[in-house]
């Protein structure tokens, strides 16, 4: 039986303190950090233990995926694990592919939400990497609305919901990381697929209270998608509001923007306004997760006809 690779990406992150800078130097396209930009993040990392566990979970969600793909026994998969800006990156991972003989493949992103920003900046590296001697790549552009997706998202916002006091009157926000906003402007389909993805859940649950905002905007001069997570709190706080839970929707992982931005600094300001923050589990390598990713690989390799 002929083997179908996945080409699994992600975004990437440092793996020790040491690794800081280079990290952020090419997630600013080769400009340094400033002392005091460097010293801030390391300030981050070291207020969630000194390292971010990104590394590690992506790593398990791919061993866990071609598992998942595999005991389904309609193909025979193998998973390739490509970072964006740290080891291994995509280009490796696609040359790895190249030798050991695979020359179809399935290229996935761990984000399930598009953007001509973020995801098709990982597909068009993966694209030049395959100029190369191939392999054939079927990219999948979005996975929103993958059933299985929702009915995770969904599970975890009750869940958090029953950590409530008064679950029937928290407000359920819904996050994900912004954006410049010139994106509006070009039409691109992130702003609404998250409306989607959101709402969906909302249905599932039969939602009254929930909203969406925005966090994580680089410090950048031009401007990023609104409003912020802390600017959404206070608003809350002058709507009412003494509970809210936040599912960071556009993240499928723990990582920096989700132990720091929203567990200390959310928090942190929720407890300054007098609400009381929870925040959903992520999705890390949990079995439903796995399950979706799964099916979303398994419905890409239907639309190619593979």
């Amino acid at each position: 039986m002929t083997t179908l690779g996945v080409l699994m990406m992600a975004y990437g992150t440092p793996r020790n303190l040491d690794e800081v800078e280079p990290y952020y130097t090419d997630i600013r396209r080769g400009r340094k950090p400033s002392p005091a930009e460097l010293a801030d993040l390391i300030r981050r990392y070291e207020a969630i233990g000194g390292v971010s566990p990104l590394h590690d979970i992506t790593e398990r969600q791919a061993r866990a995926v071609e598992q998942a793909l595999n005991a389904r026994g309609d193909a025979t998969f193998r998973v390739y694990l490509g970072m964006k800006h740290t080891e291994p990156r995509i280009a490796e991972a696609v040359a790895g592919m190249r030798r050991d003989g695979i020359d179809r493949a399935i290229a996935v992103v761990l984000a399930p939400h598009y953007s001509a920003m973020s995801v098709e900046t990982y597909h068009k590296q993966a694209r030049e990497a395959a100029l190369d001697g191939g392999p054939m790549l079927h990219c999948v552009n979005q996975w929103h609305l993958e059933p299985r997706f929702l009915d995770a998202l969904a599970a975890r916002v009750e869940e958090a919901l029953r950590q409530c006091h008064r679950p029937e009157e928290a407000m359920v926000i819904f996050t994900a990381h912004s954006l410049p906003a010139r994106i509006l402007e070009m039409g691109d389909p992130y702003v609404d697929q998250l409306r989607e993805s959101g709402e969906a859940v909302a249905k599932r649950l039969g939602l009254v209270h929930y909203t969406f905002g925005w966090q994580s905007a680089g410090r950048t001069q031009e401007p990023w998608l609104g409003p912020d997570l802390l600017a959404t709190l206070e608003s809350l706080k002058a709507e009412g509001y003494r509970e809210v839970v936040v599912c960071a929707q556009g993240f499928v992982a723990d990582h920096l923007e989700v132990l720091y931005d929203i567990d200390i600094e959310a928090k942190h300001r929720a407890e300054e306004l007098g609400i009381r923050l929870v925040r959903t589990r992520q999705m890390n390598d949990d079995p439903d997760f796995v399950r979706a990713v799964a099916d979303v690989i398994e419905g890409a390799k239907r639309d190619a006809g593979w």
